[in-house]
């Protein structure tokens, strides 16, 4: 479905699709500002910043940084094209999907999402919906392919998932409300 929507637009419409502006300031690993407009991708959650995990020579790392740091590496080496999934902005946020079609290499000619390239090599995971269900089920697919083969992030063993831990702050924050309410 999604290799129809980069497909060229009729003549004398618009596209939809845009690249990221070479202006691009990442705020964690799966948003950004760019042009003045906020920007995440769409299904996707990556690492929390501030959230630790315990590296290979067994330092302390911030999770969120390495989901960050892998979001720009994969914006910067494909280049990929956006478009807006929901129809405007959501709480001053863009939702996108990005694709990209890389010009050499193994990936020469295909379309690569940017939010499966994200969850697959285990840097991003599949975003939750309150009720903990994946937003969109290929992601949650995707994520746990990466976690069974111990990609990225996956292969440490304190790897903080931020959809436990997002959820049980939802949980959390809707106990207190509640016993707020219920105080006379």
């Amino acid at each position: 479905m999604l290799l129809g929507l980069a497909s060229a637009p009729c003549l004398g419409q618009t596209s939809p699709w845009f690249a990221i502006s070479d202006r691009v300031i990442f705020e964690t690993g799966d948003s950004w500002q760019a042009d003045g407009q906020r920007f995440r991708l769409y299904g996707v959650q990556a690492c929390l910043r501030g959230t630790l995990l315990t590296n290979a020579r067994g330092l302390k790392r911030d999770c969120g940084e390495a989901s960050l740091a892998m979001l720009a590496s994969l914006v910067r080496d494909l280049t990929p094209l956006c478009a807006p999934v929901l129809g405007g902005a959501v709480k001053g946020i863009r939702y996108v999907t990005c694709l990209a079609s890389p010009r050499s290499g193994k990936a020469a000619g295909s379309r690569i999402d940017l939010g499966t390239a994200l969850i697959a090599s285990g840097y991003a995971f599949a975003a939750l919906q309150r009720d903990g269900k994946p937003v969109h089920m290929p992601y949650f697919v995707a994520e746990m392919d990466a976690k069974r083969a111990k990609a990225g992030l996956w292969a440490f063993a304190d790897l903080p998932e931020p959809g436990p831990i997002i959820l049980k702050a939802l949980r959390d924050q809707a106990a207190s409300s509640n016993r707020t309410e219920a105080r006379p």
